[in-house]
């Protein structure tokens, strides 16, 4: 039992340095940390839908998109310079607070995911997936076709000038001196992704092991058998569509207030299926194993960057950088998945890990 608490203790204290020795690195290393963080609690989002209630989405993406724009327009210019009524009523600019927008977006991002799942209820397995993988691509046209006749989204061209991130009086697009120490803007997302990652896994591991968590794995098991015993399957599974949509949303709105800048081409279908490919790879179902998932495959391309770079020098530049690193990425996910077919780090068989609770 000691021993379990100080191997807690030196993960959390090996969390909280590793910005700060990356930061010596340069801000690009804490950059991709960051970035690794948003996926997590993507790929923690979707792990409610597909490794909970084994509802497979592929639209995902959707929902990071609504997040984002709905921080986007409330936090930038661009509504104020295109409505002079809404430029009336804020005159010193449209400036939502943080803890305004973020359940704002975790409540649209719900009901887009409600919206989703109502008119999915009787689907299963590939035909679940073209449905929501169509809501997906739906939502990235409209955004960008949203510039007329009346212009919300700026289409294509995105929306830019989005303000960092302030909270209690803390800009995070600013460095911070503290004791003598600089602390980086990257460093200072890092540590309040971490805080919202460490939130959305308590709330999914208090989840798994409710009454919720397992009528939905009973329904991702055997949704006949789960009716039969009195479970209303129609209400559990837009809770689970309404639930993961909420943790894409409030991740979507941090990504836009950490990068100043959103468009459509943000949100392709490769994000959805990376973010699939994020839950399985690690583990579907197991919360340290999708954690795993998401840090490789949200890393592993960019450190490749440093391996495509040397590969491409070798044929004096007749490959592409860019489809290298996509191929090495492609080629190290079907190793691991001929390797480890129920992925890096599965969870326990059905059943095992619920013994233990009444």
């Amino acid at each position: 039992m000691k021993q379990n608490k100080f191997q807690t203790l030196l993960f959390a204290l090996a969390l909280l340095v590793l910005p700060l020795l990356l930061q010596g690195f340069g801000n690009a290393w804490v950059r991709i940390a960051d970035m690794a963080l948003l996926y997590v609690m993507l790929a923690l989002g979707l792990n409610i839908v597909v490794g909970y209630a084994g509802l497979l989405d592929l639209g995902y993406v959707a929902f990071f998109a609504v997040g984002a724009y709905l921080y986007g327009l409330l936090s930038s210019p661009h509504l104020i310079d295109t409505f002079p009524a809404i430029a009336a009523l804020f005159p010193q600019g449209m400036h939502m607070p943080l803890l305004v927008i973020v359940p704002l977006a975790a409540l649209l991002a719900g009901v887009a995911g409600v919206l989703l799942g109502a008119p999915t209820l009787k689907l299963r397995g590939d035909y679940l997936a073209i449905v929501t993988l169509g809501f997906g691509e739906i939502i990235r046209v409209f955004m960008n076709n949203l510039d007329h006749p009346v212009n919300i989204t700026n289409g294509p061209k995105g929306i830019d000038q989005i303000d960092a991130i302030h909270l209690f009086g803390l800009n995070f697009g600013k460095k911070l001196e503290l004791f003598g120490f600089e602390i980086a803007s990257v460093t200072l997302y890092y540590y309040l992704f971490l805080a919202l990652v460490l939130g959305v896994v308590l709330v999914s591991h208090r989840i798994e092991y409710s009454r919720i968590g397992r009528a939905w794995m009973a329904i991702r098991e055997d949704e006949i058998a789960a009716k039969a015993m009195g479970i209303n399957t129609r209400n559990m599974k837009l809770l689970a569509f309404g639930m993961g949509a909420s943790f894409g949303g409030v991740s979507g709105s941090m990504f836009a207030g950490f990068q100043g800048f959103i468009s459509p081409e943000s949100f392709s279908l490769l994000e959805s299926v990376m973010i699939v490919a994020m839950v399985v790879l690690g583990g579907i179902g197991h919360l340290p194993g999708v954690i795993l998932g998401a840090v490789l495959l949200s890393a592993l391309p960019e450190v490749l960057r440093y391996v495509a770079g040397p590969l491409q020098a070798m044929t004096d530049g007749r490959l592409d950088a860019s489809i290298l690193r996509q191929l090495l990425t492609a080629l190290a996910m079907i190793i691991v998945m001929l390797m480890r077919p129920r992925g890096l780090w599965p969870t326990s068989e059905h059943g095992k890990s619920l013994k233990h609770v009444q």
